[in-house]
């Protein structure tokens, strides 16, 4: 489509055109119940398809067992930040957790309001430039769990290994980086990730968690904060977002028709090495800012000789029709967001600009 521009937003962030085309496609009229999905009923047979093929895609595409159950909730990442600590850490437990940028600091800081939290490790002095050594992480062998954050989005760091945790349960929050890569979850006890940025539109969370764990979340919470509830239900003990569960599961669609997280991880290499290679191939004018073992494939963080190149540089690239590349008010600089849905293209032509306008502002 001649208007659509290359969108490098953090999140909410790009979807899949072909995904919006089905959209398009069936917002009037849903496969012949004469409405749209959005007025459908959450109790209609067509919406149970929805829920249920969506659950089954995550399965399928993720590769996980039976043994997990797959939840769309609302309230985004954030209230999982709460969540976790009110199902998992009983009085008298302690919870184990990473701080590698400013989403883990902030369920840190949910986490102190229900119960004694231990840091396993941390680059907060490092001003957050790299994920700790996996030697360098230490909890206690009878903590409740171990949460890490799988990609920072403002910061520019990702894990590219998880610590093996043995019988400690492991939580991820992997809302920025989820299917973007084949990783092995088997490992993890419990996954989420708000949806705005690989899965779908903001306003869906999916909570991946495994049968053992699920079985030792608290009784007697509020029955809207307890796991068991949206577990046994199925994620319709109340009105869930309908829309944008239909909208994931259209983009699971999506990742499975090109070839699933094998093609993903592909394009999605390919599309971090075309920017990083112009960052190291000039690394005094494209700086990176963060260490390059702890790179991130989703979000690359970098700075030009000054400020005023940056307005420069984000002003320039609108015009060009590349959309989102500011860096978060809290650091500044360049951001650029390469999410699933991002085309190879679109990274391919930012790093022929980058070049260009290194040349022209040099």
């Amino acid at each position: 489509m001649a208007n659509r521009v290359f969108n490098f937003n953090p999140g909410p962030s790009t979807l899949p055109l072909e995904v919006l085309e089905i959209v398009q496609k069936e917002m009037l009229d849903y496969r012949g119940t004469g409405m749209s999905i959005i007025e459908s009923s959450h109790r209609s047979a067509e919406y149970e398809e929805i829920n249920n093929s969506a659950m089954a895609l995550c399965r399928e595409i993720l590769g996980l067992g039976d043994n997990y159950h797959v939840l769309f909730l609302g309230g985004g990442a954030s209230t999982q930040f709460a969540m976790i600590p009110m199902n998992f850490l009983a009085s008298g437990r302690k919870a184990a957790y990473i701080d590698t940028g400013t989403w883990s600091s902030k369920a840190i800081k949910e986490a102190q309001l229900l119960g004694e939290v231990v840091l396993a490790a941390s680059s907060k002095e490092a001003a957050y430039k790299f994920i700790p050594k996996m030697s360098d992480i230490k909890y206690p062998a009878d903590a409740a769990y171990l949460h890490v954050t799988s990609n920072n989005t403002i910061k520019g760091t990702q894990y590219h290994q998880f610590p093996d945790t043995g019988g400690v349960p492991l939580i991820c929050d992997m809302s920025s980086d989820i299917a973007s890569r084949k990783l092995d979850l088997s490992g993890f006890s419990l996954i989420y990730a708000g949806a705005q940025k690989n899965l779908g539109p903001a306003g869906v969370t999916m909570v991946i968690i495994r049968d053992d764990m699920l079985a030792k979340a608290r009784e007697g919470l509020p029955t809207m904060l307890s796991y068991k509830t949206h577990a046994t239900e199925k994620s319709l003990y109340n009105t869930p977002p309908v829309f944008g569960v239909y909208i994931v599961k259209l983009v699971l669609e999506w990742i499975k028709k090109h070839g699933g997280l094998d093609g993903i991880e592909k394009i999605n290499r390919q599309k971090k090495d075309a920017i990083y290679n112009v960052m190291d191939a000039h690394p005094d004018y494209y700086r990176g800012t963060v260490e390059k073992d702890s790179r991130s494939w989703m979000n690359i963080t970098l700075r030009l000789p000054s400020e005023d190149l940056e307005k420069k540089f984000i002003a320039e690239a609108k015009a060009a029709k590349f959309i989102g590349l500011k860096g978060h008010r809290s650091v500044g600089g360049i951001r650029v967001s390469l999410y699933n849905a991002l085309p190879l293209e679109g990274a391919r032509k930012l790093a022929e600009f980058m070049e260009t306008f290194m040349k022209k502002n040099t």
